[in-house]
C-alpha cells in the first residue's frame, strides 16, 4: 500500500468544514436568573473533515480498498488530516458547512463529543476520533 497515496484519497473525501474547539473558562452566571450563560471556548481546529457515522466508516474502506479501521469502528468519528491538531476529550465537534457529492443533508449545526483524544499511531493516514452526539434538547418521552 502507497501511504502517501492512501492519505491524498482519504483526505479528498474531507468535503466537510469542521470546527473542534475547546473549553476556555467557566460560565458567567445571569445576574438576574442566576442561570450559568453560555461556557467560553476556544477554537482547537478549523477546515477540512469528515464526520462519519458507523456506515460511513465501511463505506469508506469499501472506496479506499482496505481496512483502515481495523480495531472497529465507533458511533461516530471524526476524521481530519494528519496536519490537524489532537482533539481531547470533552472536545466540541461541529460540522460549519456539510458539502456531500451525493446531496446527502443533516450534518451542518449538529454538535458531537470527543469522547477520547485523537488516536495516533506510527503510520497514519488520517486522525481519527471517537465520537457521542450531543444532544442539546431531548425530546419528551410521552
Amino acid at each position: 500500500m502507497d501511504i502517501g497515496q492512501a492519505r491524498n484519497d482519504l483526505e479528498a473525501l474531507m468535503t466537510d468544514t469542521v470546527r473542534v474547539s475547546r473549553t476556555a473558562g467557566q460560565p458567567e452566571l445571569d445576574p438576574v436568573t442566576g442561570e450559568p450563560g453560555e461556557t467560553p471556548t476556544s477554537v482547537v481546529y478549523e477546515g477540512p473533515g469528515a464526520v462519519l457515522s458507523s456506515h460511513g466508516q465501511l463505506v469508506v474502506a469499501h472506496i479506499l480498498g482496505f481496512d483502515w479501521l481495523s480495531e472497529g469502528a465507533a458511533w461516530y468519528r471524526l476524521v481530519t488530516p494528519v496536519g490537524a491538531p489532537v482533539a481531547m476529550p470533552g472536545d466540541l465537534v461541529e460540522v460549519i458547512e456539510a458539502i456531500s457529492p451525493d446531496g446527502a443533508e443533516g450534518r451542518t449545526g449538529r454538535v458531537w463529543l470527543a469522547e477520547d483524544a485523537t488516536e495516533a499511531s506510527t503510520v497514519e493516514i488520517c486522525r481519527t476520533t471517537r465520537l457521542t452526539e450531543r444532544i442539546l434538547h431531548a425530546p419528551s418521552a410521552i
